[in-house]
């Protein structure tokens, strides 16, 4: 790093050995020190002063190879679907889409709903059914058209939620529209239908459009599930009631579209025991029970799906999070699905995955969700990415993708405290954490942290007295990456952490790398704090947009540059604030015979 942008770069020869083609290799260590002071004087969680910095070694073997790394993260979901086609919400699913190589899933909720197509907090419409004066159906594919020719055009791939129920369809219609957050939520469009048989049609016909506007090639990659929480109050009927929906539902999408793959229940999450025994009684219906479509045993299921939700609560002055909530669910369910040995390969969307429950909350009136507008957000969702693949593993399950309930929400002041990754179109920090995730290569490699908590500590306990600094690491062809976070339920400033990083198993004949180091904190990639800056203004001028745009983007630390590789090894040490991710990002060219090392 340039010495002039605060940061040094130092090198100390010293002797290293380690074992790498059969050669022993002497190490020279790059350091890589932070210059900068956040300050050393900090309230721990129990209002005391904390002042000493949490230290955290940490090593990346790029040669030793730990499982393959799957964008996992990469689904994405919102209840109002009309959002889908507003500006911002063009806009942010251009940039969901340019997050991975491959393509991000969208789940909508309301696809089905009745109305004008107008939108509100945790509502939407299409309109596709109606009946005329006979009691015949009338289907009306416009505003899904709109809908789903936005995802195409902006390469994301629907995961089509079959709900709620259309009005005329509805067996208990009124009231229908609700008008959250005054009044009763669970309205008329929460019912079972007053026909199944019409139901069924609907949902053929529904699929069959679909085929025929993108062709097989696209819908076949496409995933169909069936409701949404049907064992709480979306789902007004019993949970037998529920299982004939799905199983009319199934039948007629594979009608329509043999090789769809279609899952469920979407329940809630099974740390409580009730969604437990909801999700057990589903899965044994699916292997077993009567399908009440066919008459025959057992339903059609490509794969499982739940909800887990952590619990954040405020503590007065500042929000402590709920991570151990979160994760217990994830538990549970993992090893409901793995007692089935019919469903214990089965892949698992989890179809909600988040902090806590209500998008659609704001801070306004809810102040523990204030933690959404900065850079607790990302650090919590990185925490739980590592830990949930970690229980997967642990229960030997296929974990296959976790769905962030969070996306825009129009007509609404900037940053009020949403679950939402962009506020009126300025990125909010935990979508660059989503962007740093896009950049890390498919194939995991072994990285150990010092500071890193074990995962049954954390399912039991949260992370309550030292923070969490733990690490991902991953590689592609002459490219190392290492995720780095810092993270702590309680959202209370601190003294950074130290980071001593070690990365080993470089190739030998290189001897130079590009080092980018990419940062989310509270002065980096964080367009919230550069909007406080500017007085909170509440309708910002077009140059105070622009600069605002600017810095909702993924940012740099420091200028990238080149650096020494030596032996295969480089050395790198720098500070991390709490709540704060780094990227660490290290390519090299290729090595010829011609060209000799670079």
């Amino acid at each position: 790093m340039q010495v002039g942008a605060g940061l040094e770069l130092v090198r100390f020869p010293g002797p290293h050995s380690m074992k790498m083609s059969h050669a022993r290799i002497a190490v020279a260590i790059l350091v890589l020190l932070a210059a900068s002071n956040l300050g050393s004087q900090d309230r721990d969680p129990q209002g005391g002063i904390e002042e000493h910095s949490d230290v955290a070694t940490i090593a990346a073997h790029a040669d030793q190879s730990d499982s393959v790394f799957t964008p996992v993260w990469n689904y994405f979901g919102y209840d109002e679907p009309n959002y889908t086609y507003a500006a911002n919400g063009r806009k942010l699913l251009g940039e969901i889409g340019a997050l991975e190589r491959t393509p991000a899933y969208i789940r909508v909720h309301n696809i089905l709903t009745s109305g004008d197509g107008s939108a509100s907090l945790k509502w939407g419409s299409t309109n596709v059914y109606t009946e005329d004066a006979a009691g015949n159906p009338v289907y009306d594919w416009k505003i899904v058209d709109r809908i789903f020719d936005t995802f195409h055009h902006t390469g994301v791939k629907p995961l089509v939620e079959i709900g709620f129920m259309p009005e005329a369809l509805s067996s208990h219609p009124e009231p229908y529209r609700h008008s959250f957050p005054h009044g009763a939520i669970f309205t008329g469009w929460s019912y079972p239908p007053k026909d199944y048989e019409k139901w069924s049609k609907l949902v053929f016909q529904f699929t069959r459009h679909l085929r025929e506007r993108y062709g097989d090639a696209e819908v076949k990659t496409w995933l169909w599930e069936v409701w949404n929480e049907p064992d709480i109050g979306y789902w007004q009927g019993t949970s037998e009631e529920y299982f004939k929906l799905y199983d009319y539902s199934a039948d007629a999408i594979s009608k329509a579209l043999p090789d769809a793959r279609i899952g469920g229940p979407d329940s809630t999450g099974p740390g409580n025991p009730k969604a437990a025994q909801f999700l057990t009684e589903f899965l044994q219906h699916c292997a077993k029970g009567r399908n009440y479509a066919t008459g025959g045993s057992g339903t059609r299921l490509n794969f499982i799906s739940f909800h887990p939700k952590g619990s954040p609560t405020w503590q007065g002055d500042h929000v402590r999070m709920g991570v151990a909530a979160q994760l217990k669910a994830i538990e549970q369910g993992f090893k409901i699905v793995a007692s089935f040995p019919r469903w214990k390969e089965m892949p698992i969307i989890l179809g909600e995955s988040d902090p806590e429950g209500c998008a659609a909350c704001s801070a306004q009136q809810n102040p523990q969700n204030g933690y959404r507008n900065g850079p607790l957000y990302a650090s919590y969702t990185a925490e739980t990415l590592f830990h949930i693949l970690a229980l997967a593993r642990r229960e030997r399950v296929n974990f296959a993708g976790a769905v962030t309930w969070a996306f825009e929400f129009e007509d609404q002041p900037y940053f009020a405290g949403f679950r939402e990754l962009a506020s009126n179109g300025l990125d909010k920090p935990v979508l660059n954490a989503f962007r740093m995730f896009g950049l890390l290569g498919d194939a995991r490699v072994k990285a150990t942290s010092s500071a890193a908590l074990e995962t049954e500590q954390v399912v039991r306990e949260g992370v309550r007295t030292q923070p969490e600094i733990n690490v991902i690491a991953t590689r592609k062809e002459r490219e190392i990456e290492a995720l780095i976070w810092n993270y702590h339920d309680d959202d209370l400033p601190a003294a950074p952490a130290t980071i001593d990083l070690t990365i080993t198993g470089l190739p030998l004949p290189v001897q130079r790398g590009l080092l980018e180091h990419f940062r989310i904190d509270s002065d980096h990639s964080n367009a919230f704090s550069a909007w406080k800056l500017l007085g909170s203004p509440a309708a910002p001028t077009p140059e105070q947009y622009a600069k605002l745009e600017s810095d909702g983007q993924l940012q740099l630390l420091d200028s990238p540059q080149w650096i020494r590789i030596d032996h295969g090894v480089v050395h790198l040490k720098f500070e991390l604030p709490r709540q704060g991710i780094s990227l660490i990002r290290i390519g090299w060219p290729a090595v010829t015979a011609s060209t000799g090392p670079p």
